[in-house]
């Protein structure tokens, strides 16, 4: 059977273009992913970051459903903590009640731990490791980066201490809104659109902390981060399925992203995706994501070694080259992990070759899919 892919939208700002282009390449890019096959279309959140126009994709995945008719649409992740319980579940009834039952409400934390909360166990230090075949760098310590854009986001949208600890119970309103079983002095309340809409509710995290706990204890597919934590992301699957209990779901499913970029040869794929670094260097410092860079602009003001060795854990992961490279490289990515769905994201300057790359690489791993078979074949026969 063949892993689905996905596509997760950042909603990215070229240099020299608009916030306002990027909103209009996202629904564009959500057409082509649709024809091309993909599974899903989620878009991420992201608050004052001049780089990044994904500041409001719940509103963004009403115009994608308005402008698809099949792919699923939802969230990966809406932040709890910068909304209330009540507003993600109505919000996401109301895009059921517009669009039909097709909408994936990803949830994930927002905020730092409270002081004194325990750290996860896979953020401990160590040295990188490849298993099977796959790079776990060591884990990146974002708390020794700067936080005062993260701390202006927190204070602007109202996060207060303690957010990421009250995360299970926020997730327990919002399935019963959507159920339609919250109830208050002993009656039922309802949370109109949202009790009753056919909404498939999904957990992401980055380690393996409370958010892989939760979706296990409630049995809820989960979202692992190997794009932007690729350190903790075995951790992080291990504690979901450890956690697993039979609920929603009968058994564990887990979809792992990664950055992608793909060309029709290798070369071309490094140039279209050159400026990764700088781009994720500028999150990483605090400042926010800048507009993603030209590859001209880029190959001019390289990152100094410093800066570099700040990111080399992302570049390392990002998986770059032509469709049969990057095809053998997600392929190493869903075994090692054991994922039952991959989650693409790919950024370039250019809107046009962003969407080409996921459409190469949608050709790709259906073409690898459907070889399958045959090669299982062969080898059968060989052993005969």
């Amino acid at each position: 059977m063949t892993t689905p892919l996905a596509v997760l939208d950042l909603v990215p700002v070229s240099a020299g273009s608009t916030s306002t282009e990027a909103l209009r390449n996202a629904v564009d890019l959500a057409q082509h992913a649709e024809r091309a096959g993909y599974a899903r279309y989620w878009l991420a959140e992201h608050h004052l970051n001049p780089g990044v126009a994904g500041s409001a994709p719940n509103i963004v995945i009403g115009a994608i459903a308005a402008a698809t008719s099949s792919i699923r649409v939802g969230s990966a992740a809406t932040l709890v903590g910068n909304q209330r319980a009540l507003q993600i579940a109505e919000t996401f009834g109301t895009l059921t009640g517009l669009y039909g039952p097709r909408f994936d409400l990803g949830l994930g934390r927002s905020g730092a731990p409270a002081p004194g909360a325990a750290r996860a166990p896979s953020l401990a230090p160590r040295a990188d490791e490849v298993v099977d075949g796959l790079l776990i760098p060591a884990p990146f310590d974002f708390t020794i980066a700067p936080n005062s854009r993260f701390a202006l986001q927190g204070a602007l949208l109202g996060r207060v201490p303690g957010d990421v600890e009250r995360f299970a119970g926020e997730v327990d309103l919002i399935r019963d809104f959507l159920a339609g079983t919250f109830t208050r002095d002993g009656e039922v309340v309802e949370a109109t659109p949202a009790d009753g809409a056919d909404v498939e509710l999904w957990i992401h995290g980055s380690t393996g902390g409370e958010s892989a706990r939760i979706a296990g204890a409630l049995g809820l597919p989960y979202g692992a981060n190997y794009h932007t934590s690729p350190g903790t992301v075995l951790a992080s699957v291990a504690a979901y399925r450890s956690a697993f209990r039979p609920g929603v779901l009968a058994a564990p499913h887990v979809i792992v992203s990664a950055d992608v970029v793909v060309a029709d040869t290798a070369a071309e794929a490094a140039r279209i995706g050159a400026g990764y670094d700088t781009w994720v260097h500028s999150i990483r410092s605090g400042v926010g994501a800048v507009p993603y860079p030209s590859p001209e602009d880029a190959a001019a003001h390289p990152l100094e070694a410093p800066a570099a060795a700040s990111v080399a854990d992302r570049v390392a992961t990002r998986f770059v080259g032509a469709p049969e490279q990057v095809v053998a490289g997600l392929e190493t990515l869903r075994r090692a992990t054991g994922a039952d769905e991959l989650l693409v994201t790919t950024i370039t300057h250019a809107h046009e070759a962003r969407v080409r790359s996921y459409e190469l690489l949608a050709a790709a791993w259906a073409a690898r899919a459907a070889a399958a078979p045959a090669a299982a074949a062969a080898a059968a026969h060989a052993r005969a």
